[in-house]
């Protein structure tokens, strides 16, 4: 400690002084040894080297030694006959006096350095600390880390909130009261770390059962697994989706009973102008199974004109058209690739609001794509172009494609057409479902191939609630 303290004189701020000082010093050593004679003061010379040495390099070092040697020599009254040897030995004592002090310096400015890089990598660390520790407290996402006992070590507001709220502190309990596969995860005997997401059942302390998203991975800290995870609550998600999806099936249900109705009433038609034609035999007037038929008939007809098409919803509300595209990208490009279908995207970077239903305009845009992307499984060309114009009153959503266009357009939105793939519903659901949010789906033949157009209201300055 003492050492270090003598030490800390060699700093940046003290050199010009303290070379000086050891400047004055040696002149005034050699003054006083010549002047106090027969004694001789050479060993003085020290102190002005000590000074000195932690900033001269070694050759001025050295050039210093040999000058105080020197003058130690000329003002000395020893015998001359050992001159060369006290020369060579005072030489020897005050450059190693010197370089001593030169590396102690050094060393001292290498630790100091040493201690000021990890003093900044302990506040970086306590910084990073500090701000690892507000995001995961404020973060809205479930937040958990567990033993390999599977104890729960750290959990933020929001899995408190989740798992146990106005209960006892999470830390410290077992996550498998809550969260069984976590669990089980961090108990499994496998060495390899790893990283991945589930679904899986969680369970409140009052005993509430609620579908959890999971993203979990696992570490190893002093040679024990411990697993960190984030979770939320998707039963509502789950509730939502499910009630949705209920909503379009009965809604597509209605559609396609509107569909069968149509057709069951040009057959019921067409039957009862036979019927009408054989009335007129005279053989038929009294046949019971005759009138029978027609009854049936008549009745087949009433059934079907119960038109359906009439009570599908308006579901429809101002949206992001922006947000639906991407979203479609995501969900079709994968698909483009396998296929090896160039796909193009011309959609301006400000789209206006719209008026239609997320979720029915998604599945008609999926249908749309899909339908395209199977016309051009047997094309040379295989082009995908996705093009958004917007008008006055109007948004127009293209998807052009490079198939072969369509041998009878007319047929293209009837139900159960002899030229579909399969049961020709598709385009007719899709235009039902445009119409619903008072849009409109039409076919435009271009060269080469052929173009679906998606006719979208701009939701103008009315109000509506945006999704």
């Amino acid at each position: 400690m003492r050492l270090n303290e003598a030490l800390s004189i060699y700093t940046t701020e003290n050199r010009r002084r303290l070379l000086a000082l050891a400047a004055l010093m040696t002149a005034a050593i050699a003054v006083a040894d010549w002047w106090i004679n027969p004694v001789s003061l050479g060993f003085l010379y020290l102190f002005p080297i000590m000074l000195a040495g932690g900033f001269l390099s070694r050759a001025r070092m050295v050039s210093m030694a040999v000058l105080c040697a020197f003058l130690t020599e000329k003002f000395s009254n020893l015998p001359v006959a050992q001159e060369w040897p006290r020369f060579i030995l005072n030489c020897a004592g005050f450059v190693g006096t010197g370089l001593l002090i030169g590396e102690l310096v050094h060393n001292r400015r290498m630790v100091l350095a040493h201690l000021h890089d990890l003093e900044e990598q302990v506040q970086a660390r306590r910084d990073a600390e500090v701000q690892l520790q507000y995001l995961v407290e404020s973060s809205p996402a479930a937040i958990l880390t567990l033993d390999e006992q599977g104890v729960i070590l750290l959990a933020n507001e929001a899995a408190q909130q989740t798992l146990s709220p106005g209960g006892a502190a999470l830390k410290g309990q077992s996550a498998a009261a809550y969260l069984p596969a976590l669990d089980a995860a961090v108990k499994s005997r496998t060495r390899r770390n790893f990283r991945t997401t589930l679904q899986c059942r969680g369970q409140r302390a009052g005993g509430d059962v609620f579908l959890a998203g999971v993203w979990f991975s696992t570490y190893a800290v002093a040679g024990s697994n411990r697993l960190a995870a984030i979770f939320v609550d998707l039963s509502e998600e789950l509730r939502s989706r499910e009630d949705l999806g209920l909503d379009y099936l009965l809604t597509n249900t209605r559609i396609l009973m509107s569909a069968v109705s149509h057709e069951i009433r040009n057959l019921c038609g067409a039957a009862l102008v036979v019927h009408r034609n054989l009335a007129k035999v005279e053989a038929l007037k009294d046949n019971a199974d005759f009138d029978a038929l027609n009854t049936l008939i008549h009745g087949l007809e009433y059934i079907s004109a119960m038109d359906l098409r009439g009570q599908v919803p308006a579901r429809r509300s101002a949206i992001e058209l922006g947000s639906v595209l991407d979203e479609l990208r995501v969900l079709i490009s994968s698909a483009a690739q396998d296929g090896r279908v160039s796909l193009g995207w011309q959609v301006p970077d400000s789209l206006p609001l719209v008026w239609a239903d997320r979720y029915g305009l998604v599945q008609v845009f999926l249908n749309l794509s899909k339908n395209s992307l199977r016309a051009l499984e047997n094309s040379t060309a295989r082009e995908l172009t996705i093009r958004v114009t917007v008008e006055d009153e109007a948004v127009r959503v293209r998807f052009e494609d490079s198939g072969g266009g369509v041998s009878d357009p007319q047929m293209l939105f009837r139900p159960f057409h002899s030229e579909a793939r399969s049961t020709g519903l598709g385009l007719y659901v899709s235009r039902a479902l445009v119409k619903s949010f008072s849009g409109d789906l039409l076919y435009e033949p271009i060269p080469g191939g052929s173009c679906f157009t998606v006719v979208l209201s701009r939701s103008g300055g009315e109000e509506a609630d945006v999704e």
